[in-house]
């Protein structure tokens, strides 16, 4: 779907650039998260930013408006607002003059992406070049927050998953993270809203992890952050089954079909066996004690995918279930008792490296804490399982979750600055602006960022936010390694002050 891009906008910023005073010449804004609504993160992590400037305006300003005939691309808008809002309801010469300039006259500055942003401190400011394209700065804020503030709360969700997963691993395994990226799987593709939010999200998840099931995420990777999947791994995932398969080989014959996947089928290497259609638990205490010997002589690991019931009784046990059941034991101590393992470095159990578990279904930020405090509880390390995250997390947020919002803080008319803010007395605070022009630094006795306001122009220029683009030209070019190396080392950074916390 290609709309022309100067459309791609809240149907009352067409007029805005006539209601400005009389001589503006600049006007200068900030996207920032001013409120989260989960009380116990207080700091998103910033990613998006990139892509939205090489896909929307670089490639679609060029290809929809720029390099377009000039009569064209003026018809095509005249033509569309027109129709909106009557015909010559406004004059389009600031559009003719904006094409024959020929670039976006506008200078972009931010946090490097992947960092993580406390909220009320922006993520970047925005502000135009050319004095006679003052109505440019904030006609992109509907675009800009469209697309921005997605992949910003999918990136900060994953690292919340990742956070949990190191906490666990350094309890319970102990100094080896190595299996931490592939503990967080993304299963959501197919319950996102459409194709270009599965893929901005699953791109965000694989800031933290390298697990997933959503393939084009591997692209958009490859496309706007430099990442080589012929070079590094970018994401990945392993050979595995879907109820189809399984009920093809009809339920009195499932013992065959486990035999046949893991014999002939995948003979070696990683097989995932989704294993609930019909009993799991006759699949645990029954069909892998026949299978033992074959799944241990095996050159790689079975998995095996419950799929359905609560994640944590399954694979962690139920209390309220016959003492000494399977679904007492839970799935993974009955999966010990039948292949047994190895003790990590902290005397945790861990299952024998030929069998496994991932469940992907249902699994929340609350749920993966239970059922890794739950395996910790009862002498289980954390790496006995993986954790499919899904679109129930990733989709069931909004803008709002984070509070994402864009606004003007400084403006310049007939050469003279003025601070502009918002402060709404109906408000709570979440709508108070900033004032005026803004420097983001780190507190040097927390590192943590911070906001200053009302600054000069000689201290705006100096901080944490850096030129990313101006003029048309992107002028910093982060990899998907540069921005993984960030959040994974403030996942560390952050297990490091819990356990000073605790």
């Amino acid at each position: 779907m290609r709309i022309t891009p100067l459309l791609l906008k809240d149907g009352y910023k067409v007029g805005h650039k006539f209601q400005y005073p009389d001589g503006t010449t600049l006007v200068y804004s900030n996207l920032t998260p001013r409120k989260s609504r989960n009380k116990e993160i207080s700091e998103i992590v910033f990613f998006g930013l990139q892509y939205f400037i090489k896909e929307y305006l670089q490639r679609q300003f060029h290809e929809g408006f720029f390099n377009l005939p000039k009569e064209a691309a003026i018809r095509t808008y005249q033509r569309r607002i027109d129709n909106y809002l009557g015909k010559d309801s406004i004059t389009f010469d600031h559009i003719a003059a904006l094409h024959d300039l020929g670039y976006l006259p506008l200078e972009i500055k931010a946090i490097p992406e992947g960092t993580l942003v406390p909220m009320r401190v922006p993520v970047l400011t925005i502000r135009n070049t050319h004095p006679d394209f003052f109505w440019l700065t904030n006609m992109l804020e509907t675009v800009m927050s469209a697309i921005l503030w997605k992949p910003c709360t999918s990136a900060t969700t994953a690292f919340q998953y990742l956070c949990t997963f190191h906490r666990y691993a350094a309890e319970t395994v102990g100094a080896d993270t190595s299996f931490i990226p592939w503990q967080g799987h993304d299963f959501s593709f197919r319950g996102m809203s459409g194709i270009e939010d599965a893929v901005m999200s699953g791109a965000a998840h694989l800031l933290s992890f390298t697990g997933t099931d959503t393939i084009p995420a591997i692209d958009f990777l490859e496309e706007y952050y430099q990442a080589n999947s012929d070079e590094e791994l970018v994401g990945g995932s392993v050979a595995a089954t879907e109820h189809s398969v399984m009920c093809m080989g009809t339920q009195t014959d499932e013992l065959a079909t486990f035999r046949r996947l893991i014999d002939k089928v995948y003979p070696t290497g990683i097989v995932s066996i989704v294993s609930d259609t019909w009993d799991f638990w006759q699949v645990i205490t029954d069909f892998l004690p026949a299978l033992k010997n074959e799944i241990l002589a095996r050159n790689g690991k079975v998995v095996i995918r419950p799929d359905s019931g609560d994640p944590v009784k399954i694979i962690v046990g139920d209390p309220s279930a016959p003492a000494g059941s399977p679904a007492h034991k839970g799935a993974i101590a009955c999966m010990w008792e039948t292949f047994g393992g190895t003790i990590t470095s902290q005397g945790y159990k861990l299952l024998d490296p030929h069998i496994g578990l991932i469940y992907g279904d249902s699994i929340t930020l609350e749920r993966q804490q239970d059922i890794l405090e739950g395996l910790k509880q009862n002498g289980f390390a954390s790496y006995n399982v993986v954790l499919g995250i899904g679109s129930f997390t990733y989709e069931y947020v909004t803008r709002d979750s984070y509070g994402f919002a864009m606004k003007a803080t400084y403006g310049e008319v007939n050469g003279e600055g003025r601070e502009i803010f918002k402060d709404p007395k109906t408000d709570d605070g979440t709508k108070k602006s900033a004032k005026g022009l803004m420097q983001v630094y780190r507190n040097e006795e927390t590192g943590k960022l911070e906001l200053k306001d009302q600054c000069s122009w000689e201290e705006e220029a100096q901080g944490e936010l850096v030129t990313v683009y101006r003029d048309g030209k992107l002028i910093v070019d982060f990899s998907l390694a540069d921005i993984r190396q960030r959040v994974i080392g403030q996942a560390a950074f952050s297990e490091k002050e819990i356990a000073v916390a605790g």
